[in-house]
């Protein structure tokens, strides 16, 4: 992966960043006090959506920890998936705007297939946002030929998923892989016999938070 993936804020922000940024430079050499002021709060949020801090990977071989920060929206039994063949062990979490949006591996392993699709914004608290919307699937293999799947879903503000991953690589549990802008859910697909070690409603964190065990 790159080595940009490590810096304190999110390069892929800085699309955003500059150009806010320097308007409200603009609107301040020109003398529009209140409008500086507004894009100057606009850039620091900006800048605060894509902060990318370091965080401690519980050393657990087992463990399998959250991709992303959010809370978890819904877990469940679910027979196939289009990457791979099932049954699994499903985990919804949903990433507010307010969250950290870079996602980290949840288990080391060979990346085995990334698949992309196009797809809606629905809001993506909804159910059905799984297979409408946009969506980019990271299946990793573990050491031990476990499959876990890893799904990225843009949301109703999301518009633009980011995967700094390709197929062939080998890649350790609690690195950054990628991020979604604004606002998104991201889902697991884990083995059916995964001990899962977190609830329906519970704060979880990218890298930090364990959701459950391998057997």
């Amino acid at each position: 992966m790159k080595d940009h993936k490590n810096s304190p804020i999110a390069l892929e922000g800085l699309t955003f960043i500059i150009p806010v940024g320097a308007v409200a430079l603009a609107a301040f050499f020109f003398g529009a006090t209140r409008t500086a002021v507004l894009l100057s709060v606009a850039t620091l949020f900006v800048v605060w959506f894509f902060r990318n801090p370091a965080r401690k990977t519980p050393e657990d071989a087992k463990a399998i920890i959250s991709p992303a920060d959010g809370t978890v929206l819904k877990i469940e039994d679910v027979i196939d998936n289009e990457m791979v063949k099932g049954p699994f062990k499903k985990i919804s979490i949903f990433m507010s705007i307010f969250n950290v949006h870079v996602n980290r591996v949840p288990v080391s392993g060979t990346v085995n297939k990334i698949c992309y699709k196009e797809g809606k914004f629905l809001s993506a608290n909804l159910d059905k946002a799984s297979s409408l919307n946009e969506r980019n699937s990271i299946l990793v293999k573990t050491d031990d030929g476990k499959y876990i799947l890893t799904v990225q879903i843009a949301g109703l503000i999301a518009r633009r998923i980011v995967c700094w991953l390709k197929e062939g690589m080998y890649v350790i549990k609690g690195e950054r892989f990628g991020l979604i802008q604004f606002g998104s859910r991201l889902e697991l697909f884990l083995p059916f016999d995964t001990t899962i070690s977190v609830r329906v409603g519970d704060k979880v964190k990218a890298g930090t938070t364990t959701i459950g065990y391998l057997t």
